[in-house]
């Protein structure tokens, strides 16, 4: 229902309003011109756009949490976006003729970026530990963050086509992007579905999941790959959008308990949500400015890390 209730506000929402009644006729097919091209070419496409990269984004955090057993990991702090959004700068600086390698390329990037994560936060005889997760993340992050400033500068004159993609944003995202990123999305969100046993298995703790005859090491890539995979799609459309895979999981927990088989479909559903309003936020309170839904998340999403570290969660 608030699904559904955040999808009817942002149609309906922004420098043009529509009441719904209005926006029910035009859906219809009973709408004016203007209002037809305004609904059905920006908005609608806009927020589909922001329903399947939250839900990509949400999904992605809580596998995440589940591999590395901490409640702080996520994307962006892991470096999985950073290093995404490497891999699809470049393309999109240096090689534009290759733009249709862009979702191979963003999955390739999260990927090298999760395995230096991992490679750095090992220990031979004590493995992993969040503190290290999270430091090795933010190691990866800057290294990452260091090369998108190197590739900004050097290619300064085509800075502006990717500016609005560095910040998250889903402005200009038509049916086309959409039914681009669908398909990716779909099979993303099955596998994570699929990997709801093992990360239920992994809940439980080492000892019962060796109990158990799991092969851990399996499992956590299994769920790494999953989770990289969604990301990487995500950015790769839209640019760096943090903390919904943060927040979310925590959300899903807090309403519906620590099972996978309920937080993980609930988190789907959430992520949507939060994007969506963050993206009508955005376009619609500095009207006729436009803050890319990208910042409207660190906004939001910084406080709340910070609250979490002040409660334990690190």
């Amino acid at each position: 229902m608030l699904l559904l209730l955040s999808i009817i506000l942002a149609i309906g929402i922004g420098s043009v309003r529509f009441t719904p009644y209005e926006a029910w006729q035009t859906l219809i097919g009973k709408g004016n011109s203007s209002s037809n091209t305004i609904l059905w070419d920006i908005r609608i496409p806009r927020v589909l756009m922001a329903l399947l990269i939250g839900a990509n984004l949400a999904a992605s955090g809580i596998l995440l949490q589940a591999v590395m057993n901490n409640p702080l990991a996520d994307p962006g702090l892991t470096g999985v976006s950073s290093g995404a959004a490497v891999t699809v700068l470049f393309i999109m600086l240096v090689a534009p003729e290759y733009t249709g390698f862009i979702p191979i390329a963003a999955i390739v990037g999260g990927g090298g970026a999760a395995i230096m994560v991992y490679a750095w936060a090992w220990k031979k005889d004590s493995g992993y530990t969040p503190i290290r997760i999270i430091l090795s993340g933010v190691a990866v992050n800057a290294v990452f963050g260091g090369v998108i400033g190197l590739l900004s500068i050097l290619y300064s004159d085509k800075l502006p086509a990717a500016l609005q993609w560095m910040n998250g944003s889903l402005s200009g995202k038509g049916m086309k992007d959409v039914l681009s990123i669908l398909p990716y999305s779909i099979v993303g969100w099955i596998m994570a579905i699929l990997c709801i046993r093992q990360a239920n298995i992994l809940r439980l703790g080492e000892q019962a999941a060796h109990n158990l005859g799991q092969n851990l090491n399996r499992v956590r890539f299994i769920l790494s790959f999953v989770a990289v995979f969604l990301a990487a799609i995500s950015v790769s459309k839209v640019g760096l959008v943090g903390f919904v895979g943060l927040i979310v999981p925590h959300m899903a927990r807090m309403i519906i308990g620590s099972n996978y088989k309920h937080s993980l479909p609930l988190s789907l559903m959430l992520g949507s949500i939060i994007l969506i309003v963050a993206d009508t936020a955005g376009r619609s309170l500095f009207s006729p400015l436009e803050i890319p839904a990208g910042i409207i998340m660190a906004m939001a999403g910084g406080p709340y890390f910070l609250y979490l570290m002040r409660k334990g969660g690190a």
